[in-house]
C-alpha cells in the first residue's frame, strides 16, 4: 500500500473531522499531495491540493471550512473538516500527483 488514508466516520451536520493520510515509501516529499471525494452517483472530485512548496487551493464548496495540511517529516498530508454539511458526504481519496498513487480512500458520512 502507497497511501494509506484514515479518520474517516459519520458525524452531524457543523461537526468537524480530520482526516490523514500516509505515505509508505519515499515518494511523498516530492509530491503535490490532493484530497478528492466521491459522493454516492457522482464522479470523483478535487477537494484540495499542497504543492511541494507550500501553496495550497480548495475547491469553492470547502473554502473557508476545510484546512489542508503536510507534514514531509511524517509523510503525511491531512484535511481538517470543520462545519461540515450532508453534502460533504462521501469517501475521501488522497492522491500523489505526479506520482499517480491513490489512497483507498475513506467514508465521511454527515447527517443532517
Amino acid at each position: 500500500v502507497q497511501l494509506q488514508a484514515s479518520g474517516g466516520g459519520l458525524v452531524e451536520a457543523g461537526g468537524s473531522l480530520r482526516l490523514s493520510c500516509t505515505a509508505s515509501g519515499n515518494f511523498f516529499s516530492f509530491n503535490d499531495m490532493g484530497w478528492y471525494r466521491e459522493a454516492p452517483g457522482k464522479q470523483r472530485e478535487f477537494v484540495a491540493v499542497s504543492t511541494t512548496g507550500g501553496a495550497t487551493s480548495y475547491a469553492d464548496s470547502v473554502k473557508g471550512r476545510f484546512t489542508i495540511s503536510r507534514d514531509n517529516a511524517k509523510k503525511t498530508v491531512y484535511l481538517y473538516m470543520n462545519g461540515l454539511k450532508s453534502e460533504d458526504t462521501g469517501v475521501y481519496y488522497c492522491y500523489a500527483l505526479m506520482s499517480r498513487y491513490w489512497g483507498q480512500g475513506t467514508q465521511v458520512t454527515v447527517s443532517s
